[in-house]
């Protein structure tokens, strides 16, 4: 079992998936909104909060726990294999940079960097569109999003933190009828990020990034870890509405 957990960790490693996990710490931030209110409501005492119960040690061992009995040693070894090279350290170099960088930054020269390649017909855009569609091969995103807001309203409404007025059916069908609206925002903001990220990069790497993600298996290895960091983020938001009570009162929502 140690010799089996060290593979992962050199896994979450060369991939870059460590830093992915530390960087959910910065969606503690998102709490307040979901509840529909200001942060500074909260106390000082929210900061500590988030950063307790967003631990990145207690985030890692979740992953690794889970990955120990979900990521079968083919999956590893391929994924390992592609990122240890050259082109895979050097993409991992710059993801770790994105994903510890400011959402509104990357997102604004996201969104500027692909205006400029619709306007110029530039076919990058295109090989963005099929990377994204590659990391998410199961259209997955949009539903952990909303699966991770319902746990947490429901955990905080358990607490008492909030309380809600429409029963969880309801919420959900709530959820399911923002789908249609919230789908091409969330493809929106995730082509900025591509663009955004991988800009420096030249045509003949951002085609074999794409190859590399078309295949079985590595479509396989990233729908397993998007499912791990949103079981995770879920978690935390979960325990995150549990110790809310120790900063203020009720409120409605």
């Amino acid at each position: 079992m140690a010799a089996e957990r060290d593979r992962i960790e050199a896994f979450l490693n060369v991939t870059g998936f460590d830093v992915a996990l530390d960087s959910m710490a910065l969606s503690a931030g998102s709490a307040p909104e979901m509840l529909g209110v200001d942060e500074d409501k909260f106390g000082s005492d929210w900061e500590r909060l988030a950063d307790e119960v967003f631990d990145t040690s207690v985030m890692h061992d979740m992953a690794l726990e889970i990955l120990e009995q979900t990521l079968t040693d083919n999956a590893l070894t391929h994924a390992v294999g592609f990122y240890a090279s050259d082109l895979g350290q050097r993409l991992v170099e710059v993801e770790n940079q994105t994903h510890m960088s400011e959402d509104e930054t990357k997102e604004l020269e996201g969104q500027k960097l692909v205006a400029d390649m619709v306007a110029s017909g530039d076919p990058r855009l295109e090989m963005f569109k099929r990377m994204n569609n590659a990391i998410d091969a199961s259209g997955s995103s949009l539903r952990a999003i909303q699966e991770i807001q319902f746990r947490f309203l429901m955990a905080a409404a358990t607490a008492g933190v909030v309380e809600l007025r429409m029963d969880p059916d309801d919420l959900r069908l709530m959820f399911k009828a923002q789908e249609p609206e919230l789908l091409p925002i969330l493809r929106r903001s995730a082509l900025a990020g591509a663009a955004y990220t991988y800009r420096a990069f030249s045509d003949d790497d951002l085609a074999a990034y794409v190859a590399a993600l078309e295949e079985p298996e590595m479509k396989q290895v990233y729908e397993l870890l998007n499912a791990v960091q949103y079981e995770i983020m879920a978690n935390r938001f979960e325990v995150l509405a549990g110790r809310m009570t120790e900063l203020h009162p009720g409120q409605d929502i």
